[in-house]
């Protein structure tokens, strides 16, 4: 087993191009990998779609991406907690596609997995269905929900080797499990980035093989 590539936040962002769809771990910045989004605030990168469970807060988050206008579009299911979110929203100037939360995790699984979306019964009969295709099955009608993938992922776990086998805990075992498989490249900033054996190996829930990076 080859160990990872380990880059500071800074690297990392020479990995990212303008225009690039990244998704982001994270819940209202509850194991959000802040230091890769402090970095990518610091830099000239723009024109990003964020898929991400929500906007963050106001200076925090992926709220600092969307405050300094380098997100032209934000997929999440809730905006509520960052007015700037809001405002940009509502001037057109960032696009902002909501998506119920158990179907934006699911969508994400799909797209890790290969499959070609997820039927669901969420959003039949509001604005959520709208341009979207029905699929019945046994006589009953679904929306289809079509997968979503990532060109990055941005992580956060708790724990790390060096090979990249990952460990996700309380609060960083959010959307970080299933966004790890849907990221053409996967960027992993760990609590504790630690040496072979040095953890019991069965704490691992992820195996090296999904993570490309690790941020110091």
């Amino acid at each position: 087993m080859l160990k990872k590539e380990i880059l500071s936040a800074q690297q990392a962002t020479t990995k990212l191009r303008n225009g690039m769809t990244i998704m982001v771990g994270g819940f209202m910045t509850v194991g959000t990998p802040e230091k890769l989004i402090d970095a990518i605030a610091h830099s000239s990168i723009k024109g990003l779609t964020v898929i991400c469970n929500d906007a963050g807060l106001p200076g925090k988050g992926v709220g600092k991406l969307i405050e300094n206008g380098q997100v032209s579009k934000l997929i999440a299911s809730h905006i509520g907690l960052n007015r700037i979110a809001g405002e940009k929203m509502n001037s057109g100037e960032m696009e902002v596609d909501l998506i119920p939360q158990g179907t934006l995790a699911e969508r994400i699984r799909s797209g890790g997995a290969g499959l070609g979306g997820v039927l669901t019964k969420t959003g039949l009969n509001t604005l959520v269905e709208e341009g979207k295709q029905k699929v019945i099955v046994n006589g009953e009608e679904f929306l289809l929900e079509e997968p979503l993938k990532a060109d990055i992922a941005l992580l956060k776990s708790s724990i790390t080797d060096v090979y990249g086998n990952t460990s996700f805990n309380k609060t960083t075992a959010n959307f970080n499990p299933v966004m790890a498989t849907a990221g053409k490249l996967v960027f992993v900033e760990p609590d504790s980035l630690v040496e072979p054996n040095e953890v019991n190996p069965n704490l691992f829930t992820l195996p090296s093989v999904l993570i490309d990076y690790i941020v110091r």
